[in-house]
């Protein structure tokens, strides 16, 4: 019959009995292997079968059926889509990050010192509780062209027409067959020549009655006398009738309009209509035609074109940085609150300013926290889709595209090729593995510190 020493295995020397090994914490492995077994059956379903479903899929063709090898690879990078896609990546991967630090950065800095800095940073980061979908929506009506609607052209039309006047009537044009004729840049001249003692009329149509100033008063033919006169004035009679090319009772005068006298290409002369649409040249302007320069006519100004093929991606990436310079900020603001005062007033005492105590001693204190949120804002930048496919229009979605957007039209939003998609899919991947592999490293070389 064997004892209970023989049953544990054999004694050690000095008959100590041998102490089953256990893990590092003190556990034994299949206890851990249990407790861990669900994690690892979630971590298989969710990521490594799709990862190893996405590459064999990569291999087979749009249906899924006939075995293709790296045929889509090629297609990804020959189709010019998926490289504008990928071009405009890398440009996200750069200029994001980076930015949104900066940005993180100069808030917590700035905001250290001063009694209202948590009310700030709270606003700051307050965009981060706002889904990608909403914030999308949000950045589609700041960047739409009409000023009336869009608050990024509103400003800018605000400040623009504060320095530069608008055109008195956009979109005025002389009636066919008249004497006014287009003359180059968006200006109407005479074809004949004026003569000192007679009145011109200048008559113009295209304008729509409703839209001329309230209190327009009537057109007055203008009377002859010393000089040139003349008359400019709405050639519409309301209620029709009316002769064309003369006034008549009724017809609306276009008051604050440039009139030009212009003779061998220089500008001898120039008046303004009044409120009677009449004018009067000196006796300088005989034999000048009569030109009414394109700022009379110009259409206002309408603002940037944010959402255009040039603007489009910067305009997104602005949209992204209002949503994650918060999280850069909160992050940096943590660091920062770790650093050791004595260093700074040891700088300042010794005579460096804010902005060497800023770069010399901050900063290369920091480095550590910068670097985790530039590289998680890499990684989150590298697979932004929501953004571009939400704000950027149709017509310039092209010029916007990324790779992940680029993945759901190739797979699902009009093109069904899921091999291709697939394809796209490992090639994201693989840009995401170098940046996760450095953060893995780098996170080990602070746990052996």
């Amino acid at each position: 019959m064997a004892t209970a020493a023989t049953a544990r295995g054999p004694a050690a020397p000095g008959g100590v009995p041998p102490v089953r090994r256990k893990g590092v914490a003190g556990t034994r492995r299949w206890v851990a292997a249990v407790f861990l077994l669900p994690a690892l059956v979630l971590l298989g379903a969710l990521v490594v079968y799709p990862i190893g479903y996405t590459v064999r899929r990569s291999l087979f063709d749009k249906a899924g059926s006939g075995f293709v090898g790296l045929a889509n690879y090629g297609s990804v990078f020959s189709d010019d889509s998926t490289l504008t896609a990928l071009r405009n990546t890398a440009v996200w991967v750069v200029v994001a990050p980076v930015l949104a630090t900066a940005l993180g950065l100069v808030f917590a800095v700035l905001t250290e010192r001063v009694s209202w800095g948590t009310a700030f940073k709270l606003v700051v980061f307050m965009p981060m509780a706002i889904s990608m979908l909403a914030a999308g929506i949000i950045f589609r009506l700041v960047f739409e062209q009409d000023p009336a609607r869009g608050a990024a052209n509103a400003v800018v039309v605000g400040v623009h027409d504060t320095f530069a006047g608008s055109s008195a009537y956009p979109g005025a044009r002389p009636r066919p067959g008249g004497d006014l004729a287009a003359s180059g840049g968006g200006s109407y001249t005479t074809r004949q020549a004026a003569r000192d003692g007679t009145a011109v009329a200048l008559p113009l149509i295209g304008i729509p009655a409703a839209k001329l100033p309230a209190g327009t008063g009537d057109a007055r033919q203008a009377a002859p006398g010393p000089g040139v006169t003349g008359t400019v004035w709405l050639d519409f009679t309301p209620g029709g009738g009316g002769n064309a090319g003369a006034v008549d009772s009724g017809e609306k005068a276009l008051e604050g309009v440039r009139v030009e006298a212009v003779k061998d290409g220089r500008v001898v002369a120039s008046a303004t209509s009044g409120a009677d649409g009449t004018f009067a040249l000196p006796a300088s302007a005989d034999g000048a035609r009569l030109r009414l320069p394109a700022s009379n006519f110009a259409q206002p100004y309408n603002g940037i074109d944010w959402l255009g093929p040039a603007l489009v991606t910067p305009a997104i990436i602005g949209a992204y940085l209002w949503m994650w310079a918060g999280f850069a900020m909160v992050l940096i603001a943590a660091g920062l609150a770790g650093v050791p005062r004595e260093l700074m007033e040891a700088a300042r005492i010794d005579g460096a300013n804010e902005w060497q105590v800023f770069r010399r001693i901050t900063v290369p204190l920091l480095a550590p926290v910068l670097v985790v949120v530039v590289v998680t804002l890499m990684i989150n930048v590298m697979k932004i889709f929501d953004l571009v496919y939400i704000i950027a229009p149709s017509t310039s979605q092209d010029d916007a595209n990324v790779l992940a957007l680029q993945l759901f039209l190739s797979s699902f939003g009009g093109g069904n090729n899921q091999g291709v998609g697939s394809a796209i899919g490992v090639v994201l991947l693989l840009l995401v593995v170098p940046v996760m592999v450095f953060n893995i490293r780098r996170l080990r070389r602070e746990a052996r510190r």
